[in-house]
């Protein structure tokens, strides 16, 4: 199969078998698996958009780890008033492995 479309953790994805894309934590122990709903697949040319998903079409993903991300630097100034604050976060992060798409 060609490629998907997929939702999770309130951002889409364009997915492929063979694929490993990190992903807002997932609550997966790892090596688990789990499908997600597709929006969209496609193959060459031939392209198939849901309303909002694709009937019968499924994603199947293993996880690979659950990790944190790169550190982000959060920094707010106000000038001539003397005011600033920088906090840092990481996000959590879970590492999908996509093992297969069905149409």
């Amino acid at each position: 199969m060609g490629y998907a479309v997929i939702k999770t953790g309130g951002k889409q994805y364009r997915v492929q078998q063979g694929d490993k894309i990190d992903v807002e934590k997932l609550a997966l122990d790892v090596g688990s698996e789990t499908t997600f709903d597709v929006l969209l697949i496609g193959e060459g040319s031939s392209v198939t958009i849901g309303q909002p998903l694709v009937a019968g079409a499924s994603v199947t993903a293993k996880v690979v780890e659950q990790h944190r991300g790169e550190k982000g630097v959060a920094f707010k100034f106000k000038r001539r008033k003397g005011f600033h604050k920088k906090i840092g976060f990481r996000r959590h992060l879970t590492k999908l492995e996509i093992t297969g798409i069905s149409a």
